[in-house]
């Protein structure tokens, strides 16, 4: 996983990382953004229809072993589970290919992204830090989102929290190209299906919660049994946009299958906390079969977690 070669999207990167440690704190050995989360262990079974779209192995293997990250949102590791900032959850997927490879599905819990490029995400966290309760108005954040109606759409769309990470639905914002063995290319953007349906709380329920009631629940989940996502994909149609986060492609799109996610083996707290620090998940996913989309944010997500992940291996 190496950086980009190009210095803006490096320097764009580092500061992102910055900015972020600013408005969370620098906390040493964790991410500076999904903090708090827990790694699972699992197995990926695809369908024919993965296979006939991609030739990735993770889609033409019988069945390819996972490593499975649930977390909150905030760069701040003890968040409460039942604080409203937690949302968007987040999910990500690693594909375990053998000899050292891998691939990565990197999804949130709203199909909303408030910024196209990863320097408008910078002037975002910028105005958000510079906008203190003690700033006359208008604050910096909301001339930022007069500006930016995408961002504001992001900001105002409803975000409530799961029952359980086993019943919240997530989605990777980017598209990606999925290759077939004929050379033909299928734009997609994945989403990750709980099998037991989505499940959320009201704001009163969601405040007579612990703070850890999510983190707890999911591991006691594991341990009496399975828990089950369908990997979908909905299908662009020609002239959709797809180097575009903050664009949706209407609902009518088709959605296809691509496999089963079985979340199915706890990984103990302490072993835990060390695989956390030293696993890097990738936004680009880097193996034969499919290929990014030209968004702009995958360089620099890819850029801000290698920044980050080298910080917190060497913490």
């Amino acid at each position: 996983m190496p950086l980009p070669s190009d210095q803006q999207i490096v320097k764009t990167s580092q500061e992102l990382v910055e900015t972020l440690q600013g408005a969370f704190g620098k906390h040493a050995g964790m991410r500076p953004a999904h903090a708090k989360g827990l790694l699972f262990t699992g197995t990926f079974t695809p369908t024919e229809t993965a296979s006939a779209l991609s030739i990735a192995p993770h889609f033409t293997s019988p069945n390819t072993p996972l490593l499975v990250r649930f977390s909150n949102s905030t760069g701040i590791p003890q968040i409460p589970d039942n604080d409203p900032n937690a949302d968007p959850r987040g999910i990500a997927i690693r594909f375990d290919l053998g000899s050292r490879k891998h691939t990565d599905i990197i999804a949130h819990s709203t199909p909303f992204f408030p910024t196209r490029t990863g320097t408008e995400f910078l002037e975002f966290f910028r105005a958000i830090g510079a906008s203190g309760p003690d700033v006359p108005s208008p604050k910096p954040v909301e001339v930022f989102l007069g500006s930016h109606p995408k961002a504001l759409a992001f900001v105002q769309a409803p975000k409530p929290a799961p029952s359980s990470f086993a019943r919240q639905e997530y989605f990777s914002v980017s598209a990606f190209k999925l290759i077939d063995a004929k050379g033909n290319t299928t734009f997609v953007r994945y989403r990750v299906v709980p099998k037991l349906g989505v499940e959320t709380l009201s704001a009163e329920v969601l405040k007579e919660k612990s703070q850890i009631f999510l983190l707890d629940e999911i591991v006691e989940r594991v341990k009496k049994g399975p828990v089950l996502f369908s990997l979908q994909a909905q299908v662009a149609a020609e002239g959709d946009i797809t180097d575009d986060a903050t664009e949706h492609w209407p609902e009518e799109r088709q959605v296809v299958v691509l496999g089963e996610v079985k979340v199915e083996g706890t990984i103990e707290a302490e072993e835990n906390a060390k695989m956390q620090k030293q696993v890097i998940f990738d936004p680009i996913p880097r193996v034969q079969g499919v290929e990014p989309s030209d968004d702009p944010l995958l360089e620099v997500r890819a850029a801000v977690y290698l920044i980050s992940g080298k910080e917190r291996r060497a913490a």
